[in-house]
């Protein structure tokens, strides 16, 4: 893995997509467009006599108009945000927090468990619903969100609607071998077995290489990841249940540093193991 992960070590990815075999995954990479940016909102390279001649330029302009002054462009502040939404606008912040909290019943919070083992479902995300087939083009028809969770005790994966109106849940739902985009904190967690685990240790030899510190922590990475599923003899048999498990693929950036090849390692978060791919 030290050989694997070091060859490709300083190789920057901006604007590419990384195919994933087995996985049909496809990641994109932008990286930020400020790099070079100083304090004063400058761009490195630009100096201050510019700002003057523009400045100059501006002065003239007013001369131009007959000596009267132009007044400065003034943008305006986006409009408050209520705290609900009406008829197919996108849910509201307070919406989304309304609809998890509505969503995570007692029972529910008492009976599942989070990618960090912890009680109660890892959420995944609150979408708009869609509206019922008599209600389409109605602008009174009821707004409701789909809240998604990924219940870690039996692989699970939980959707509940709820009516923002009545405030209550109208719908649940189900679902094995079913796999939506990654959280945030499911990344976290996989990065976290990762460097735990004696097959990070290329990673964390990297990362030491590059910054000259100890990578102990997932917060130390930039994160992207992507699911993976079991193919017919792609992978080694712990990894065979990838699918019904939660298994990962990450892609992990040194901030501020390059992108680590870390694509051969998957993480099972289901079964909290690593494996390294056959081929």
């Amino acid at each position: 893995m030290r050989n694997i992960v070091h060859r490709h070590l300083g190789k920057m990815v901006a604007g590419t997509a990384i195919a994933v075999a087995g996985t049909a995954a496809m990641v994109a990479v932008t990286l930020p467009g400020t790099a070079g940016a100083d304090d004063n909102g400058t761009r490195a390279g630009q100096s201050a006599p510019q700002a003057a001649g523009a400045a100059g330029a501006a002065g003239a302009g007013e001369a131009a108009a007959g000596g009267r002054a132009v007044a400065p462009g003034v943008v305006e502040a986006a409009p408050a945000e209520g705290q609900r939404g009406e008829g197919r606008d996108p849910l509201t912040d307070d919406e989304l927090e309304r609809a998890e909290k509505i969503a995570l019943s007692r029972q529910l919070f008492r009976s599942s468990e989070s990618v960090d083992g912890d009680r109660g479902p890892q959420p995944l995300g609150v979408d708009l619903a869609e509206p019922e087939a008599d209600e389409a083009g109605r602008p009174d028809a009821p707004r409701r969100a789909d809240v998604t969770f990924y219940d870690y005790r039996d692989d699970t994966l939980v959707t509940r609607t709820v009516d923002l109106g009545t405030g209550k849940v109208v719908a649940t739902g189900t679902q094995r071998g079913v796999q939506p985009p990654l959280s945030r904190a499911e990344k976290a967690e996989a990065a976290g077995l990762l460097i735990a685990d004696p097959l990070g240790s290329g990673l964390k030899a990297d990362f030491q290489d590059a910054t000259g510190k100890a990578l102990t922590s997932p917060d130390q990475l930039q994160l992207s990841g992507a699911v993976y599923r079991a193919a017919p003899g792609a992978q080694p048999a712990v990894l065979d249940e990838c699918g019904e498990h939660r298994c990962v693929r990450l892609f992990p950036k040194i901030k501020n540093g390059p992108w680590v090849d870390a694509r051969q390692l998957v993480i099972d978060l289901s079964a909290r193991k690593v494996a390294r791919l056959d081929r």
